[in-house]
């Protein structure tokens, strides 16, 4: 017996034997010396050697007469099955464990292990074997144990072998030997293929499952030219990222018959998936290196929603010869990616901003945009550039009070560097996406699905990248722009501000202005009556001429500093918007008439004119006219253009005519009756430069003849009642017509 390593450990020994017969005499001897049970865990290889080797099938059975308990858990697949229906009958109860790589026996006091590498239905060249009691029993108890009690029993999984029923599970593959085994299981029952994976994972398949991708290929190609009906298959389909030092290897997949498209940035998860199995890994298999976990199912759920995930992708995919052809071209290559994922596009918004080096532009639409986008981590990495590599960040964001303290946080971050800047915009119903530019090379374009959802995934819907130097510009162009904005909008912010302080003087100064007229209008009102009025009996009983003539000089001018006091408070009036109506319904020809009998007196003609009078007033009127205004307003309109035509009038006539009129209502959109008022004179006309503000304030150009106020008001007043005022000169070149209206009561 040639033996290696051999070691006496804690009272017992531990060796390795080399050779067949070595190992298969130590297998007979260990199961010729067990009293009470032997545990065999053994992988889907071993069932066939128990069945086909008489001595090992004997030994099982001889132990077995003696009352030794024989527990056999191995995994039973099509290939063995039948070799396990004859090992249920040798051992005491078989069971089945998927992806087992076991090759142990326990008994109560012996441990054996075939080691190194061994044929299908042949002893293992070499065994190892130990009598160490804390060997034998850490191996039942923590490995053999573990094994049995996930297992399940050898004639439920043979069953569904022979009924075909599927056994679903998804689990997680560790062991390089199990995934290689598990792989080429599932590649040999395959009629296509779909893989998303880098290009490493194109390299592992051609390093050791080419021969299987070309055997699916191969049955494609055969039924479809046989013309078999019901054949769907549709091969073997790849998605990649093909750059140029990879064409030549998917030359070689598209010489095998695999269908190739590019995408940029393919997912960090490689996975391939059928119409039965599923499998991933985030391993990036590097020139081809080996899978250390793969994640596998059978599950429909997983099945359908990776064939969903894939059609998807391959749709957005680029041809590999058209992608290989620009390659070999030196053509630029942009790339324009739409991805529907909302997942995919929360990894590559988080890595293209970790490649950041020079500028991060972000335009958000809304606030709660710029939380979820905090929450992924998005804006930590943008203040980590900020920070470590001194990269540009500016951000707009509609303006909003809650928001805004954490945004001023954000600035401060860096100080002093001022690397962080951010500027406020109106919030645009419109505006449904996030803009992010980086370093002015890449774009990436996420559109707003929900904007109530609170995570990123849930409220973003499709992602657009791209390098393209046109479509990243005409983003760097619109963010520019709108910076702009922004910067007159702060500079319009603060001339507002400005202009509102400025009005707020104005305002003070104005009320102070009105507050003092009023003052000085109430006090000079106070003195004018008792002068005027006492003036008055003191001229009725005076018989000297000469201090009668004083008298009416005085008289005169009272009578013009109190129409003064008057208009000024008129004036304030209007200025303050407290001009009140108090209206009632009235003759207007009866108050034409009495206006004119008191202004044609001598006393009153001399008072307006500083002599003698030589004008004629005339008035025609056709019939009573009921209006519904303020009597003493419409006085004093009549009034003040019956004044203002005897004052520029040397002599002549002065005319009073009446009209009605019917014109359309602008406010209610029927017709309304109007009474037209005209007062005519012979005057010297209106003068051409104040013709256009001829109803202002203070529009005259005569120093002697009144302060400009009459009109003012008067306009005011006619605009109050609803009506309307104008004047122009007359036709003939001799004096001018002042014209209002107002609406005729339909009583």
């Amino acid at each position: 017996m040639v033996k290696a390593a051999s070691s006496e450990v804690m009272g017992g020994r531990t060796e390795v034997l080399h050779g067949e017969e070595n190992a298969v005499n130590t297998f007979l001897q260990f199961a010729s010396k067990a009293k009470n049970r032997i545990d065999a865990c053994v992988d889907y290889t071993r069932p066939s050697l128990v069945v086909k080797f008489e001595q090992l099938g004997n030994a099982f059975l001889a132990a077995k007469d003696r009352g030794v308990e024989l527990r056999y858990v191995t995994e039973i697949t099509e290939d063995n099955v039948a070799y396990c229906k004859e090992l249920i009958k040798i051992v005491s109860e078989l069971r089945h464990l998927d992806g087992i790589k076991g090759n142990f026996y326990i008994s109560e006091i012996e441990y054996i292990a075939p080691a190194g590498f061994h044929k299908e239905g042949k002893p293992a060249s070499q065994i190892i074997y130990s009598n160490v009691k804390e060997i034998v029993e850490h191996q039942r108890q923590f490995v053999f144990d573990s094994f049995w009690t996930r297992s399940i029993p050898a004639q439920q999984k043979i069953k569904e072998l022979e009924e075909g029923i599927i056994h679903y599970e998804t689990k997680v593959l560790e062991n390089k030997d199990e995934i290689v085994h598990h792989m080429k299981s599932v590649l040999q029952n395959a009629t296509e293929r779909s893989v998303v994976s880098l290009v490493g994972g194109m390299q592992l398949v051609y390093n050791n499952y080419f021969e299987e991708y070309k055997r699916i290929v191969a049955d494609k190609q055969r039924t479809a030219s046989a013309g078999e009906k019901g054949s769907v298959s549709k091969g073997i389909r790849w998605i990649t990222s093909i750059e140029k030092d990879s064409v030549e290897l998917v030359k070689v997949f598209l010489n095998a018959g695999v269908q190739i498209r590019h995408l940029k940035n393919v997912t960090f998860m490689n996975f391939a998936v059928d119409d039965r199995y599923f499998y991933a890994t985030i391993d990036k298999m590097e020139n081809g290196t080996h899978i250390n976990n793969l994640l596998t199912s059978n599950e429909p759920a997983y099945i359908k929603h990776y064939n969903f995930v894939f059609e998807d992708l391959w749709k957005n995919g680029i041809d590999a010869l058209d992608r290989i052809r620009d390659i070999e071209a030196g053509v630029h290559l942009s790339d324009i990616e739409v991805i529907p994922s909302s997942a995919r596009a929360q990894e590559l918004y988080l890595d293209i901003v970790k490649t950041a080096s020079e500028e991060i532009l972000w335009i958000f639409p809304s606030i709660n945009a710029f939380i979820r986008q905090e929450l992924i981590g998005a804006i930590q990495l943008a203040k980590d550039a900020a920070k470590e590599r001194n990269v540009k960040v500016r951000i707009m964001i509609p303006a909003n009070n809650v928001i805004e303290q954490k945004l001023q946080q954000l600035k401060q971050y860096c100080y002093p560097s001022n690397t962080i800047d951010v500027r406020y915009i109106v919030q645009m119903s419109g505006t449904k996406a996030t803009i992010l530019v980086i370093d002015r090379k890449s774009s990436l374009v996420m559109e707003l699905r929900d904007d109530s959802k609170s995570t990123f995934i849930e409220a973003i819907g499709l992602s657009t990248y791209s390098n393209s130097k046109a479509g990243v510009a005409s983003y760097i162009a619109i963010f520019e722009n709108l910076w702009k904005q922004t910067e007159l909008y702060d500079q319009l912010k603060e001339s507002k501000k400005q202009l509102e302080l400025a009005y707020e003087q104005v305002k003070r100064h104005d009320k102070m202005q009105e507050e003092f007229i009023n003052i000085a209008a109430h006090e000079l009102r106070t003195p004018i009556q008792p002068i005027l009025g006492l003036t008055q009996v003191i001229r009725a009983n005076t018989k000297n001429a000469k201090q009668r003539e004083l008298l009416d000089i005085t008289i005169r001018n009272a009578k013009r500093l109190e129409q003064l006091t008057e208009d000024i408070l008129d004036v304030t009036r209007i200025e303050g918007h407290s001009l009140s109506l108090n209206k009632e319904q009235f003759d207007l020809d009866k108050i034409i008439t009495d206006v004119i009998k008191d202004i044609s007196s001598p006393t009153s003609l001399t008072i307006y004119t500083n002599k003698e009078s030589r004008i004629k007033l005339e008035y025609s009127h056709p019939q009573p006219i009921l209006v519904q205004a303020d009597k003493g307003r419409i006085i004093q309109v009549i009034n003040n253009l019956l004044i203002n035509a005897i004052k520029f009038t040397q002599k002549g006539t002065i005319s009073i005519s009446l009209e009605k009129k019917r014109e359309q209502d602008g406010n209610n959109g029927g017709d309304k009756d109007y009474i037209i008022i005209n007062v005519k004179d012979t005057g010297q006309g209106i003068d051409p430069e104040i013709l256009p503000n001829l109803f202002t304030k203070f529009a005259t150009k005569s120093q002697t003849r009144g302060t400009g106020l009459g009109l003012f008001i008067s306009k005011n007043i006619v605009e109050a009642h609803g009506g309307k005022i104008w004047a122009q000169n007359n036709e003939n070149g001799i004096g001018a017509t002042f014209t209002f209206s107002l609406p005729i009561t339909n009583k």
